[in-house]
């Protein structure tokens, strides 16, 4: 683990540079990604203005969920986005190889490479979404519940970091994969929405089979209610499981995989 660390400081050191190398382009995308959370927060001013709640959800309730969201999302764009997006395109290429020769973890080197300032730079925008509406509703969470949170956040960018994985790893079994990481952000948009509004079969596809709503909604209620063993082991089981299937489909698309020389 410590060499491990040592990879990523210095992967991170390096993007950090080259970040600052292109400063225009770093607040053009770090504006980009600001407007567009913006455009998230101002929808829910919008809708509450015409309604008191939303599946018993009130305006600030719902404002530290979807904050809890992007929270999750900023912190995937920084550290693991850029990386794994750049996967499909390296595997059709064959630069690929490059990874492949590396000492050390395939997976791990090659979405690590990367990181985005600008996603980490909005994260601290999330979070003081998140402290904004937990001090409009009146809310003095202990040590252990911010603990928890933060954990069940790790969990959450766990969940979708797998996620990502596994739709760029289709790369490995079709001839083309541009655009397949839409299928991540497709299910992303739901992670937004409230536990509650789910029923019948889509709270059977996307709280249990694909676990987006809770990635969101189990941290935001572990500031609201307090500490809920269900939502926790849920978020951690889901979380394990995800990785584990992330890792095995990858790993089983390395077996596909013609290096640029073959």
């Amino acid at each position: 683990m410590p060499r491990y660390l040592q990879i990523w400081l210095a992967s991170a050191r390096y993007s950090i540079v080259r970040t600052l190398m292109f400063r225009f382009d770093f607040f053009l995308w770090a504006t980009v990604e600001l407007f567009w959370m913006s455009v998230n927060l101002l929808m829910i001013s919008v809708i509450y203005e015409h309604t008191n709640s939303i599946a018993g959800w009130s305006k600030y309730e719902m404002l530290l969920l979807v904050g809890t969201s992007l929270l999750v999302q900023r912190f995937l764009m920084g550290f693991f986005w850029s990386s794994l997006f750049e996967l499909g395109r390296n595997i059709r290429s064959g630069y690929f190889d490059f990874f492949l020769a590396q000492p050390g973890n395939i997976l791990f080197m090659a979405s690590t490479r990367k990181v985005d300032l600008d996603g980490i730079m909005n994260s601290f925008v999330a979070m003081g979404v998140v402290a904004y509406a937990a001090h409009r509703l009146g809310l003095h969470p202990s040590a252990a519940d911010i603990a928890l949170y933060a954990l069940m956040i790790v969990c959450g960018l766990v969940i979708h970091y797998s996620m990502l994985v596994l739709s760029i790893s289709i790369a490995f079994w079709i001839t083309s994969a541009q655009g397949i990481e839409g299928i991540y952000f497709t299910l992303a948009e739901f992670s937004r929405l409230p536990r509650e509004a789910f029923r019948g079969l889509a709270s059977l596809v996307f709280v249990w089979l694909l676990p987006v709503v809770v990635v969101s909604n189990a941290p935001a209620h572990t500031l609201l209610h307090g500490f809920q063993p269900v939502w926790a082991l849920a978020l951690l089981a889901a979380a394990l499981l995800w990785l584990g299937a992330a890792i095995f489909v990858f790993h089983r698309g390395l077996r596909r995989y013609s290096s640029a020389s073959s």
